[in-house]
């Protein structure tokens, strides 16, 4: 009976270290969302901030408590920027497709299935295509100058509920994107969003 309880309890207790991540665990899965773009205003440029979208995968290794997280998804950015031209308000539509890869460094606390996670990290974005629909009243001068390489520092949380997960993140952005010609105003990317991602498998 005592050697039955003793091995109840060992096992309880590793079962226990794993669940807190102890030992090495990786999971892989899908993700999308919403996001909003945040390109504040700068100068004669007034924006308005527009929903878009991600979706792509994401990978976890853990051990120790503590996560890494790679991950790699499809952006889409959009925002309206408006400016006085000769007394007349002209407004550009701008969209960003970018493949956006985050390197995310962060812990976990909970068990059984369900927990919450912390974290942040650098992230690195890819533009796909830059598309700026203008008038022939804006000219150049509204065009934003989209990088083909763009950086921001991500910090976030989420919450795992077994296989599916929760997370909310702030992107701010760390390069400048200018106005039109280099020695416009310059604005930065930053982003919020929304994401559901389901875990496909886990070791």
């Amino acid at each position: 009976m005592k050697k039955l309880i003793l091995t109840l309890i060992v096992c309880l207790f590793f079962a226990g270290m794993a669940s807190a991540q102890v030992l090495p665990s990786f999971a892989f899965g899908l993700k999308g969302g919403v996001n909003l773009t945040n390109f504040p205003s700068s100068g004669p440029f007034q924006n308005s901030n527009q929903a878009g979208y991600i979706g792509g995968i994401w990978a976890r290794f853990g051990a120790l408590g503590f996560n890494f997280q790679p991950e790699a998804y499809v952006t889409g950015k959009d925002v309206n920027v408006s400016y006085n031209n000769n007394n007349q308000t002209v407004t550009t539509k701008a969209h960003l497709t970018s493949l956006d890869v985050p390197l995310l460094f962060g812990g976990k606390v909970g068990a059984l299935g369900l927990g919450g996670r912390f974290y942040t990290g650098p992230l690195v974005s890819f533009a796909i295509n830059k598309d700026n629909s203008f008038s022939d009243a804006a000219g150049e001068a509204a065009r934003l100058d989209f990088k083909d390489q763009n950086y921001a520092w991500v910090v976030g949380a989420g919450i795992d509920i077994r296989a599916l997960s929760v997370d909310l993140r702030y992107e701010a952005g760390l390069n400048k994107i200018a106005y039109g010609p280099e020695e416009n105003s310059h604005t930065r990317i930053n982003l919020f969003n929304l994401t559901l991602a389901y875990r496909l498998f886990s070791l």
